[in-house]
């Protein structure tokens, strides 16, 4: 189920996001300061083209220890990403979310779409595990 799930979701929307990722990412690599953004942008962008299966969660909970993105220097990364370019994924996800609410098929997806809008205001300190 996960696999068909995540081959339409991939054909209906996914491969839109995830190349709206990954083009974010391009443009923070550009920035040489982005650099870490643009890592946290590939890894989201893969997460993106096929989300079925897996989830996002914060680091710290993970490995039961701080990290520096997971610190005070994680909000500040979360908060500039916030101002510079998460607000623009979070409604490209959201408005995608909304179309697939038209349908009672689409719902899963919308739902998934919802995941990814709150991943896309603040990404710093998260990793991608599998379900």
């Amino acid at each position: 189920m996960r696999t068909l799930g995540n081959i339409l979701w991939f054909i209906l929307g996914g491969f839109l996001m995830g190349l709206a990722w990954w083009l974010t990412g391009l443009v923070a690599l550009l920035t040489i300061v982005g650099i870490p953004w643009a890592k946290a942008c590939f890894v989201i962008g893969q997460f993106s083209f096929f989300p079925f299966g897996k989830k996002a969660v914060a680091r710290n909970e993970l490995s039961k220890k701080e990290d520096i993105g997971t610190g005070a220097l994680g909000v500040l990364g979360n908060v500039i990403w916030f101002i510079l370019a998460g607000w623009w994924l979070a409604i490209g996800h959201l408005v995608s979310a909304l179309a697939c609410f038209i349908t009672i098929i689409g719902i899963p997806f919308g739902l998934q779409h919802l995941k990814l809008a709150e991943l896309a205001v603040f990404p710093i300190g998260k990793t991608i595990v599998e379900k």
